[in-house]
């Protein structure tokens, strides 16, 4: 998931501050995601809920294997909600 969420954050164009703020999250609980591997078991399944949620309010989608691409991915969706 970490991979997917950073490639949707690059996707959106948008800072991890930028995201961070729209998950009401800390930065570092963001690093920690983005970051090793080991680092993820030190974020709640709640703080990455926000994360994705925040994500998914900007149109992102989050793909399993067989969804439009070979494997997990994320994609843009064709209708963009309003900025908020």
């Amino acid at each position: 998931m970490k991979a997917r969420i950073k490639a949707a954050r690059d996707l959106l164009g948008i800072t991890q501050a930028e995201l961070c703020e729209a998950a009401d999250v800390p930065l570092i609980t963001l690093r920690r995601v983005e970051g090793k591997p080991d680092h993820v078991g030190l974020v709640s399944a709640e703080a990455v809920r926000r994360i994705v949620s925040a994500l998914e309010a900007r149109g992102i989608q989050f793909l399993e294997g067989g969804q439009v691409a070979m494997g997990p991915g994320v994609a843009l969706s064709a209708e963009l909600p309003s900025k908020p």
